[in-house]
This record gives structure tokens, C-alpha cells and sequence, in this order.
């Protein structure tokens, strides 16, 4: 408790003991500190989430929820004060958020392509970037257990990289540290199909993975466009999650319009890249691309929540978090999309 103390009165909050239910993690309450920077409470709330994990709390025990409220004045990401809620990921439970899988009959339900990055690098950072391992592992986990096929494609074959801070609590689950010690589906991740080898009359649906890296190489590629777009116009589903947008940014309809036009469409926020500490690294803002191309873009109220849209066809989900309502929502626009 003394850690957990003086880490929240470093940033001007008070810690007073709770009694019976939950006594022992302590409450927070404000101590004349109105302001507080919004971003610094994020680094604040991971600070928080290792010292909870170091008295035997973490997202497989029998906490579920902890929302941190925050006053903010003045903020430049929003356009007036506001009172901002971050439920963060770090203090959820994957029971919390996991709703039932939709169970199908057959095992062969059909084939479903997904993507992932190549890209690795930040432009001036040290730190790697590469496939955010859960939004893969979550959509993963449901489809096989499904009974559709899955095939593992990346832009240029070969190798995805990983990430290196979606591997470790807590934004790996048990479910995805699972796959990270499976040797077979490891050795998937290295072997990955070539976008431009990819014959998309063979899948009913096409599924971008997130991670920064897709940010670079996802756009403007013209394979992986033709890809999408037969799955697309043969009547396949085309989804995405958190930064996996981008390969949906330039993607056409029949007619040449953007297919973001007029949809409803989700996608990791500019509030959400602001707080995630490398807005100066990436060369655009999904949310604004989303919106220049006419989708009509929705979000969470509360950044990093667990969101998903569903407008046809097109499914997407906003964050890392939203990676298990995606897969529901893949899950039931296949059930009533023709069979490839």
C-alpha cells in the first residue's frame, strides 16, 4: 500500500484506506490539484497497473474495473474543459470483457484472409513497433474456434514483427501469452504469405491487424487495395482494427468512391494516438484521414473502451480493447453473408 501511496500523491491526490469490500487497494480522492495533464495520468495509470500486479492483482484475478477520473483544463486535444473518464485497459479483466463466443457447426464455414504488417521502425525512436499480438490473437481465437480457415498474409511475406509492448501484462492476456508460447502458431507469424501471391476469391472475408507498423506499410499498397476490393465487390466483409484502418483509407467501390464514404467506421482516435506517447512519429492521424475520405467516424466515449461498428459489410473496431467485439461482429455479418 505505501508504493501505491506515494505514487498517486506524487501527482497531488490523496489516498485514503477503504474498509470491507476492496480494503487493502485504497481509494483516491482529489487533494487540491484541479489540474492534471492528461497524459500524465496515462503514464500515471501503467505505473499504478505494476504496482497492482505487484500485490497479486492483475487481469486474471478478481479485479475487473478501475476508472480513474480526471479533471482537465484546457487541454489542447479537447476544445473545452472537460471531465474525462479512462477506463484503462490495464485494469480489466478479459472475463470482463469477453461476451460468449457465437458458436458455428461446420468446420468448413470457409477461408478468412488476415493481414499484418512488415513494418518495424519509428522514424527517430529506439523502441520497435510491428503487429499488436492480441488484436490478432483475440480475432484469431474466435474464428478457428468457429471452424473457419485462417490464412496469414503481410505485405511482403515472410516474417511479422512484433510489437514489444503488446507482449507482456498488461496488454497480453492469458489467451494471447497462450499463442506467444505456441511454437506452431509462432512459426505462422514467420512464414507469412506474400499480399501479392494472395488469390482473394478463395475468402469470404479479409481482416486488417493493428500495430503502429501498418500505419507505413498498409497504405498505398496496390495489392493488398486489389485484395480488399474483390473480397469486397464478390460480396466478402472487409474489417479492420485500431491502426489496421489504414488499409482501408484508400480502398474504392464499384463506382470509384471511397468505401469509408458514408459508413459508419471506427478506428484507433486522435485523443487515443495523442496518449499513446508517438503522435510526433506517426505521418497522419487515422481518425482525420477516416473523416477526410467522408466516414463517418464514432468512438468510445471514453479512450481506450472497447468499441465496434458494424455498417454492412464494413466492420471495425476502434482500439486494442476492441479487438473480442470485432470478432463477435465478424463473426455474425459471416453468418449471414453468402458462402465463397
Amino acid at each position: 500500500m505505501k508504493n501505491f501511496s506515494q505514487a498517486w500523491r506524487k501527482t497531488g491526490f490523496e489516498v485514503k484506506r477503504l474498509s470491507g469490500r476492496g480494503a487493502g487497494l485504497g481509494s483516491v480522492a482529489s487533494s487540491g490539484k484541479e489540474l492534471v495533464d492528461i497524459k500524465a495520468g496515462f503514464n500515471l495509470s501503467m505505473v499504478l497497473g505494476a504496482h497492482l500486479n505487484a500485490y497479486g492483482i492483475c487481469p486474471e484475478g478478481k479485479m475487473a474495473r478501475c476508472t480513474i477520473m480526471q479533471k482537465v483544463l484546457s487541454v489542447p486535444i479537447f476544445n473545452q474543459p472537460v471531465l474525462v473518464a479512462m477506463s484503462m485497459p490495464i485494469m480489466q479483466t478479459a472475463a470482463a470483457d469477453a461476451a460468449p463466443l457465437v458458436q458455428e457447426p461446420s468446420a468448413s464455414a470457409g477461408k478468412i484472409l488476415m493481414v499484418m504488417t512488415n513494418h518495424d521502425r519509428y522514424p527517430s525512436r529506439t523502441e520497435r513497433t510491428g503487429l499488436w499480438l492480441a488484436e490478432l490473437t483475440h480475432v484469431y481465437d474466435a474464428l478457428t474456434e468457429a471452424g473457419y480457415a485462417i490464412d496469414f498474409a503481410s505485405p511482403n511475406g515472410g516474417a511479422v514483427p512484433l510489437d514489444p509492448r503488446s507482449l507482456g501484462w498488461p496488454h497480453a492476456d492469458a489467451a494471447a501469452k497462450a499463442r506467444l508460447n505456441d511454437p506452431a502458431f509462432m512459426a505462422l507469424l514467420q512464414s507469412t504469405r506474400a499480399v501479392a501471391d494472395i488469390d482473394p476469391g478463395a475468402y469470404r472475408a479479409i481482416f486488417y491487424t493493428g500495430g503502429h507498423g501498418t500505419i507505413w506499410d498498409f497504405r498505398n499498397n496496390a495489392d493488398l487495395n486489389r485484395v480488399a476490393e474483390s473480397i469486397y465487390r464478390g460480396g466478402g466483409i472487409v474489417s479492420a482494427v485500431c491502426h489496421g484502418l489504414a488499409g482501408l483509407l484508400d480502398l474504392r467501390t464499384e463506382e470509384g468512391r471511397p468505401l469509408l464514404e458514408g459508413r459508419r467506421v471506427t478506428g484507433f482516435s486522435n485523443c487515443e494516438e495523442a496518449l499513446s506517447g508517438v503522435k510526433d512519429q506517426v505521418p497522419y492521424q487515422l481518425q482525420s484521414e477516416m473523416e477526410a475520405r467522408g466516414g463517418r467516424y464514432e468512438k468510445a466515449v471514453m479512450p481506450f473502451g472497447s468499441f465496434a461498428l458494424t455498417d454492412g459489410r464494413l466492420i471495425t473496431g476502434q482500439n486494442p480493447r476492441s479487438s473480442k467485439a470485432l470478432a463477435q461482429a465478424l463473426l455474425a455479418a459471416l453468418r449471414n453473408a453468402p458462402a465463397r
